[in-house]
């Protein structure tokens, strides 16, 4: 036995397996195009009385298994009860290592207690997935990053500027101005103003109820310039349409706006419709879009298939990370 664990290593695994529930199938199908294997087959199912079902269709025994299940709209819950079962009948399966790929994470926007006897709901979510079985979690862009400290295993949270940039360089970048949509989003939008090589300018946003923001006025100078908002998600898109609204009066001549994650809930696509200051709008595939896509011709969907094949192929062969975080 230790002449074995001498020659494999502690931490070597078997095959790599790809594992996805019915939040995103489309993602997974892509990342396994971009990793050259098969999806694992999986049954996710319900009972007649609304129970999930889930079995696992291949042996995993030893196996690096990555969980490909975003927590997102229209039915977090669901998802979110799925990706558990899915983590706890591969940990009962004996998988080697488990790895849970969320794209998007649910409830990342209750990471904090905003009044008493409230949750924090981020923080519970994550022992779920910690108890369900997950040994490392992937996500992308992260609504608060301290939501990494919830958890006890290693967290990747990869940032989806380096796909947003090769969609934003086909702009023209002589009259750019990045703007952040509010003081929160100062750090994202400068690291897409250095790649850019663009100046920083910053909408000033007070916010007096849930879901409805009013943006007041522009700090820096978008007067004649091409404005790029930056945001990690769009909800109801009221901060982004009453924020483009501001910087057309300001002077802009164009707006534009990239967002990793496309929830687009309630009056959302209406409203992006509605507004004549956005001209475009950059989104991800971390959520999936289906009608929405179709009825909102302003959205330009880019993927992160090839940004998470790459961290999963770089997780299972034991490379590193951090050369992603570019």
């Amino acid at each position: 036995t230790r002449w074995l664990l001498a020659a494999t290593g502690p931490h070597m695994y078997s095959d790599l397996k790809i594992v996805t529930g019915s939040s995103n199938p489309e993602l997974a199908k892509a990342i396994c195009d971009h990793l050259g294997c098969q999806l694992t087959p999986t049954l996710a199912t319900r009972f007649s009385d609304g129970e999930l079902r889930i079995e696992i269709g291949d042996n995993v025994r030893g196996d690096d298994v990555f969980v490909v299940q975003p927590t997102c709209p229209p039915n977090i819950n669901r998802n979110l009860v799925q990706l558990c079962l899915m983590l706890d009948a591969l940990k009962r399966a004996s998988a080697g290592r488990i790895t849970a790929v969320i794209p998007y994470y649910g409830y990342a926007r209750q990471d904090r207690k905003v009044s008493p006897r409230a949750p924090i709901s981020a923080k519970m979510v994550a022992d779920f997935i910690s108890v369900a079985g997950a040994e490392r979690v992937v996500t992308v862009d992260l609504h608060a990053g301290q939501i990494q400290g919830y958890f006890d295993c290693p967290v990747d949270n990869l940032f989806a500027v380096p796909v947003m940039l090769e969609a934003l360089r086909q702009l023209d970048k002589e009259n750019l101005v990045i703007v952040s949509p509010d003081a929160g989003g100062v750090e994202r939008a400068r690291a897409f103003a250095k790649r850019l090589d663009a100046p920083l300018a910053i909408v000033d946003k007070r916010r007096d109820k849930p879901n409805q923001a009013q943006a007041m006025h522009v700090i820096g100078d978008v007067q004649g310039r091409l404005a790029v908002v930056v945001d990690d998600m769009i909800d109801t898109a009221g901060t982004l349409c009453t924020g483009a609204e501001v910087l057309l009066k300001n002077g802009a001549t164009k707006i534009v706006a990239c967002a990793t994650h496309a929830v687009l809930s309630g009056p959302a696509i209406e409203r992006i419709n509605a507004t004549e200051a956005l001209s475009q709008v950059f989104v991800t595939d971390t959520i999936p879009l289906g009608e929405k896509l179709e009825s909102c011709s302003k959205l330009t969907v880019v993927s992160v298939a090839a940004l998470l094949g790459k961290t999963i192929h770089n997780i299972h062969t034991g490379s590193s990370v951090s050369v992603l975080f570019v």
